[in-house]
This record gives structure tokens, C-alpha cells and sequence, in this order.
């Protein structure tokens, strides 16, 4: 039952996926949340090290699309400079978002990753739409808002669930 919030692959940060790797597995598009994922809550803007990822990200071949629950407007300052195309008011892990960034990259299922900072809806969502899924380590959780903690707490219940099994058997990595 719980088997859905298990992801593919976990890393610390968006920085240790294996790019290479993963678009020699057939891989050709990224959906990435973007608060905790890419950049903190409360950031604004990307950082000087998060650009040259874009930057790799795009050499290896690679269409990019931000997805978050966030409003239009936290989302458009993040990504328009960037001139990276987004989804905002996404509704995670509802999977009508997930599929609207396929369209938008011209993807499909097989082809296409999902990198996140949260069980509930970025790893959930996209395994119920059958996607390569990736959670890193939130970056600021101290900055979290309400809902983003509840869902905090119920990932620790899952957590502990699929450890009871012998399904996560690694330490929760917090910064």
C-alpha cells in the first residue's frame, strides 16, 4: 500500500543526480518541484550554482519543466529569468500537472524523471503516473509553511511503515 511514496532513487541534492546516467537510460525530460527542491521557500531567485546546473542540465540533452503548488507569482519570478517553463497551482500529487508538463515537453511517462523534496506529493505523484522518481533532502525546513509540515509529519508515518517492512532502511537525512 505504501509502496507508491518509495522513490526510484534518493539523493541529497538536485546536484548529485547522474544526469548522464539517467539520459543514457532513455531519460529526456526533468519535472522539478521547486521550493525545497531547487531553491529554499523563501528564495527567490536561482543561485549561481543552480544556473550552471540548468546549464548541464540542458547540455546533456535534457527539457526541463518546474511544477509547484506555489502561486503564479512566486513561480514566475523563480522561473521566467531563467526562461524556464512552469506549472503553477500544480495541486501535487494530483496527476493532471505531471501530465500538463509532459505535454509541454513533448514526453512521455518512459521518458520523463521527477525530482522532489516531498513524499506526499512529488514522489506519490509521479510514480502514480508511472515516472522515474527522485527525492532530495529538503533545503530549508525551517521555511515550510503549514502544509508542507503536515505533510512532513505524515511522511515521517509512511517512513516508519515502510521501515517496519524492510522498505526504507536508510536514516532521514535533515539539513
Amino acid at each position: 500500500m505504501f509502496e507508491k511514496f518509495i522513490p526510484n532513487m534518493r539523493v541529497d541534492s538536485v546536484f548529485d543526480i547522474d544526469l548522464e546516467g539517467l539520459y543514457a537510460q532513455g531519460y529526456r525530460g526533468i519535472i522539478t518541484d521547486l521550493d525545497n527542491t531547487l531553491v529554499g521557500a523563501k528564495a527567490p531567485l536561482a543561485t549561481p550554482e543552480l544556473i550552471e546546473w540548468f546549464e548541464k542540465v540542458k547540455k546533456c540533452g535534457f527539457k526541463l519543466v518546474i511544477v509547484s503548488n506555489n502561486n503564479l507569482d512566486r513561480v514566475s519570478v523563480f522561473a521566467n529569468p531563467l526562461n524556464i517553463e512552469f506549472v503553477h497551482a500544480a495541486r501535487k500529487p494530483s496527476g493532471a500537472a505531471f501530465h500538463r508538463a509532459m505535454e509541454m515537453m513533448g514526453l512521455g511517462p518512459k521518458e520523463t524523471i521527477v525530482v522532489g523534496d516531498q513524499m506526499m506529493t512529488d514522489v506519490f505523484g509521479g510514480n502514480r503516473q508511472g515516472l522515474f522518481t527522485v527525492l532530495v533532502l529538503p533545503i530549508a525546513v525551517e521555511d515550510e509553511g503549514f502544509g508542507t509540515k503536515i505533510n512532513r509529519m505524515l511522511e515521517r508515518i509512511v517512513k516508519r511503515r515502510l521501515g517496519k517492512v524492510g522498505l526504507w532502511l536508510e536514516e532521514d537525512k535533515r539539513r
